[in-house]
């Protein structure tokens, strides 16, 4: 692999919009209540206390949902993103259980789940996912995880405990966060 693809997260810059969650779901022509990237809002104790998470697949270095497909839907390209072979889904929601960050989503009227794929075709082009050429407030930002991680490192002690996240070394994913209070 020569790099690994990743996302930045801002926190504190988040006002809970949703821009980036519609922009994903029209650049991916996803049906109704199929959401690749999810906006959350989260209560804590301390300064900032409530606020917006946004959050999609983490494209991880140990993709739990590509290690329980029955079907070998799920494979991790050269750059690092994490992508589905949608036509192989069998529906069996494997994938749903076993991530951590519940990326896959479920679709019941089509019986197959899918989930996000950091806009692969739109970055063969050059361009950004469209969640993040999206975002009015610049909460997301993309690249390389090496450089995103050199403008903030993650205290994922810090994220699991305030953000309810779960335990990173379970999947080892390629997101930086930023909290809100930082």
């Amino acid at each position: 692999m020569t790099k690994q693809y990743g996302f930045l997260i801002d926190i504190k810059r988040c006002y809970g919009c949703k821009t980036c969650s519609m922009a994903c779901k029209s650049e991916n022509q996803t049906p109704p209540g199929v959401l690749w990237r999810r906006v959350r809002e989260y209560e804590t104790d301390g300064p900032n206390s409530e606020g917006f998470i946004s959050m999609s697949c983490n494209h991880c270095d140990d993709p739990q949902c590509m290690k329980v497909c029955p079907a070998d839907t799920y494979h991790k390209r050269p750059d690092g993103i994490v992508v589905q072979d949608h036509e192989k889904c069998i529906g069996c929601r494997m994938c749903i259980m076993a991530c951590p960050y519940n990326a896959p989503v479920f679709d019941p009227q089509e019986g197959k789940t899918s989930k996000c794929n950091m806009c692969a075709e739109r970055l063969d082009e050059g361009l950004p996912p469209r969640c993040v050429a999206s975002c009015p407030a610049g909460v997301l930002k993309f690249g390389d995880i090496e450089e995103l991680r050199k403008i903030h490192s993650t205290d994922w002690a810090v994220l699991e405990a305030r953000y309810h996240m779960p335990d990173h070394r379970i999947s080892g994913p390629n997101v930086v966060i930023i909290p809100a209070d930082k």
